[in-house]
């Protein structure tokens, strides 16, 4: 089991590096981060597939960088897949940094990248790299000034020499989105509350450790000075018939939610992680409106279930085997079903009647708003595992009623 310590890529401050090739995308990272993190070679396209590294830096914290290939890659057919990955990563970055070098100028690519972060409402830097090489590049940085939309997010380097590298982090840390408070259960839990963390223990779980949503929960019930206690749901009852009191939360597995809600006091607060996590990445009460459309459901239909991470899929797997059998005790129809997992989300979602998103704990809340936002423009419900189970169930107005819907 990882330590309480440790940061999950999907809660660090995502920082995605894009510009052409040769223009020291990679040689700025590693100028940044005082670390040789990014390969640097003197040959184009060096860098062929979006890497991503996470670390500590000040004074933003932790932090994950995300290094791109060359827009202007020339090779027509594996050049475009390269572009297409490098856009992708838009979709998850908190901040990007447009690198540009002051021998070349800015180009069209550069501006078709500088389109897309002002449509997404991304934060951007453009930062002008190599202006310590030669006098001649003073035009190529004016026009860059006179191009560029944001003026005053533009800022002139030199990874080779250090010029204005502690600028730019500073500058960067004034962009870092701060959490204004906000936790998994800060809000919900109180000092010497006792809340009770169901986690069952089956061929879907972890060896020797505990997934990630659990321990970023129990970590939130300890800062907040709260009190955890960890079962089994076999457990469950003999716990309850332990403790000389009830405890004043329990947080579940979703896929444990119905054998908990018989066993745990109606007067008990009840939800699960996934219902926790959907809150807190910004889609819970879409989610909420999202199993509304589930009575909808037509023969021949097709269903979306999305997935953040990537991993070996067990018999009895929960996207491809429980939620379908739940779905389909539900409506009673047969319907499709199609599988998307890690960063391989779709970009045309008009196929799908419905999408069921896992509970995100590996996509950060950019990524996680970012989907729901185009889910919702296609005007296809979206909801994610916790909440559907909780519906499929007959309790979801009880895992919701004491949770403010953020």
């Amino acid at each position: 089991m990882g330590t309480l310590n440790e940061t999950a890529n999907a809660d660090r401050f995502h920082i995605g590096i894009f510009g052409c090739r040769n223009v020291g995308k990679s040689s700025l990272i590693n100028a940044i981060t005082n670390q040789e993190v990014a390969v640097v070679s003197e040959v184009k396209g060096t860098t062929t597939d979006p890497v991503s590294k996470a670390m500590e830096l000040l004074p933003l914290g932790p932090v994950l960088f995300i290094d791109t290939p060359g827009l202007d890659d020339d090779d027509a057919l594996l050049g475009k897949k390269r572009i297409e990955r490098a856009k992708k990563v838009l979709n998850r970055v908190d901040i990007a940094l447009l690198v540009v070098s002051a021998l070349d100028g800015i180009r069209e690519y550069d501006l078709e990248i500088e389109k897309v972060l002002i449509e997404k409402n991304i934060p951007y830097i453009v930062v002008i790299n190599k202006s310590d090489l030669t006098n001649d590049t003073v035009e190529n940085i004016i026009k860059v000034k006179s191009t560029i939309k944001e003026q005053k997010n533009i800022i002139e380097v030199s990874a080779r020499t250090g010029k204005n590298i502690e600028k730019l982090k500073e500058l960067m840390g004034s962009f870092a989105i701060q959490n204004n408070g906000k936790s998994l259960v800060g809000d919900i839990v109180k000092k010497d509350d006792l809340v009770i963390l169901v986690t069952p223990i089956d061929e879907s779980a972890p060896k020797g450790r505990m997934i990630l949503p659990q321990i970023q929960v129990l970590r939130d019930i300890l800062d907040h000075d709260g009190k955890a206690l960890f079962t089994k749901e076999t457990e469950l009852l003999s716990t309850l018939k332990s403790l000389a009191k009830k405890p004043d939360f329990v947080i579940t597995d979703s896929q444990a939610f119905k054998t908990v809600h018989e066993i745990v006091p109606l007067d008990v607060p009840l939800t699960s992680f996934s219902i926790i996590l959907a809150r807190y990445k910004g889609f819970l009460k879409t989610a909420v409106d999202g199993v509304n459309s589930i009575k909808n459901i037509k023969e021949g239909d097709t269903i979306l279930i999305a997935e953040g991470c990537t991993h070996h899929r067990q018999c009895n797997d929960i996207g491809t085997t429980k939620i379908p059998k739940l779905l389909k005790n539900i409506t009673g129809v047969d319907f499709h079903i199609v599988t998307s997992s890690g960063n391989d989300f779709p970009e045309d979602l008009s196929p799908y009647k419905m999408i069921i998103h896992c509970g995100g704990c590996m996509v950060n809340e950019r990524e996680m708003r970012y989907r729901m936002k185009c889910a919702v423009d296609a005007k296809v419900p979206f909801m994610n595992y916790g909440i559907f189970i909780a519906y499929a169930n007959g309790i979801l107005e009880r895992s919701i009623k004491d949770i403010p819907l953020l």
